[in-house]
């Protein structure tokens, strides 16, 4: 195998794993925030849920997760699981996983904003709607930016599971090029480009850091 064919076999396969990638945090990102709302909410039984929805989330591998969204249709449905399914599988199994993390995330933020806030926009006649979505969630943003960046990492290597579904991401294309050239030349270019995803992904978190600066509330004062 030649090193353009090889090349253009990752870049095939890279372009999967970003695709992974940008549809997970699509749909997670906010997919969270609700579940961080229902976590929060007075009602026990809502809370209940929710928090036992999280705690399997994040208490399960995401691979038997994977396994389960993959294979469930056919065992509990017995529908047939097409080819075009494994993808759509992949989207549902991460987008769920990572909206629970993302959810204790953005409680965390939520929890860290000073009471005073909330009875600041209170004396100014604010709604709870609109001291959430106003005054909170823009000073939450920044202190949470740190996590969300750190998931969004991890989420860049962990879509290498997705191989086991017969997914031609970057790791599946990687291995299948180790396979044809008996070389380890493609781990190498695979790491760079793990890597050079990671490095963008922390140049995006440093300008948004930036942006979101302006909500910090000793630069305020």
């Amino acid at each position: 195998m030649s090193l353009s064919v090889m090349l253009q076999q990752l870049a095939s396969g890279m372009v999967v794993s970003v695709e992974i990638f940008v549809v997970t945090l699509l749909f997670s990102l906010p997919l969270g925030l609700l579940i961080c709302f229902g976590r929060m909410s007075k009602n026990p039984v809502i809370r209940g849920i929710v928090s036992a929805y999280i705690s399997v989330m994040r208490g399960t591998p995401l691979m038997l997760q994977l396994m389960v969204v993959y294979f469930g249709p056919y065992f509990i449905f017995g529908i047939r699981i097409s080819m075009g399914y494994s993808l759509i599988a992949v989207f549902i199994a991460f987008s769920i996983n990572y909206a629970a993390y993302f959810a204790e995330i953005y409680r965390g933020g939520i929890n860290s904003i000073d009471r005073g806030q909330y009875e600041a926009a209170h004396a100014l006649g604010l709604s709870k709607k609109q001291t959430m979505f106003d005054i909170i969630l823009p000073q939450t943003m920044k202190a949470i930016l740190p996590p969300v960046v750190n998931e969004a990492i991890t989420l860049v290597k962990d879509t290498a599971l997705v191989s086991a579904l017969a997914v031609i991401d970057l790791m599946k294309a990687t291995n299948s090029a180790v396979n044809r050239t008996t070389s380890l030349t493609p781990f190498f270019y695979a790491a760079i480009i793990y890597l050079l995803m990671t490095f963008v992904l922390t140049l995006i978190a440093g300008r948004l850091e930036k942006y979101f600066s302006r909500y910090d509330a000793k630069e305020e004062w």
